[in-house]
């Protein structure tokens, strides 16, 4: 990419409808690319791994405004940093998460934004809900009190076609409806957090509020 960050996220940003948020996927991107994007206008940052994260929130505490979302896999035995560091966690994928989780929200006073992760297609390669597993679950979860349940969180398969991913954030979208048909007192689902560099603009057609992008921004990163 000869373009700069400035220029890649304000090409974004300018194609993106108003209820979207644009999330910026840091994860191995310097605190220095991380600062450029901040001054680009970023105050969303999206980290998939604890320590990693840790170091950069320290580093950037200067800037103010920043909102830190944690978009990977989250062990339980991590859980209590995660609630320390973001205030959204996008990837909770089961029920004792969840649990695990609002019991260190109350221990730490904390009242964090959480996504609910599902799987619409069969994938070996992710975790989180099936829909009837997450449908089933859902009157526990509603006793997760200390919890803000806001959003599911959803990733295709790798390997699909435009039409495929498409069935996938549809899917996804009507399955928010579906959850708010149930009437719950404390999970209100109104955020979809779908879409990455490769399907964002898919994500969007199907009702996508918040995206998660890192390669179209900072380009491509070691794995």
């Amino acid at each position: 990419m000869s373009s700069s960050i400035a220029e890649r996220i304000r090409k974004v940003q300018d194609s993106l409808p108003e209820s979207v948020k644009l999330i910026a996927v840091s994860k191995k991107v310097s605190v220095a690319a991380m600062r450029e994007a901040y001054d680009a206008g970023v105050r969303d940052f999206g980290e998939s791994r604890i320590q990693e994260a840790a170091s950069k929130i320290d580093a950037l505490q200067d800037l103010s405004g920043i909102t830190w979302h944690f978009i990977g896999h989250l062990q339980s035995n991590k859980a209590k940093q995660a609630l320390s560091y973001f205030q959204w966690i996008h990837s909770v994928d089961s029920l004792k998460l969840a649990q695990r989780l609002n019991l260190l929200a109350q221990e730490l006073a904390v009242d964090p934004f959480i996504c609910l992760q599902v799987k619409i297609l069969p994938d070996p390669d992710k975790s989180g809900w099936t829909i009837q597993q997450l449908l089933d679950d859902l009157t526990e979860l509603d006793r997760c009190k200390n919890l803000q349940i806001q959003g599911l969180m959803t990733i295709p398969p790798l390997g699909l076609d435009s039409s495929e991913i498409l069935q996938v954030f549809n899917r996804t979208q009507q399955l928010m409806a579906e959850i708010g048909d149930r009437n719950l007192s404390n999970i209100k689902i109104n955020q979809l957090s779908m879409g990455m560099s490769g399907d964002y603009q898919l994500a969007i057609e199907c009702g996508a509020t918040m995206i998660r992008l890192g390669t179209i921004l900072f380009g491509e990163r070691s794995v």
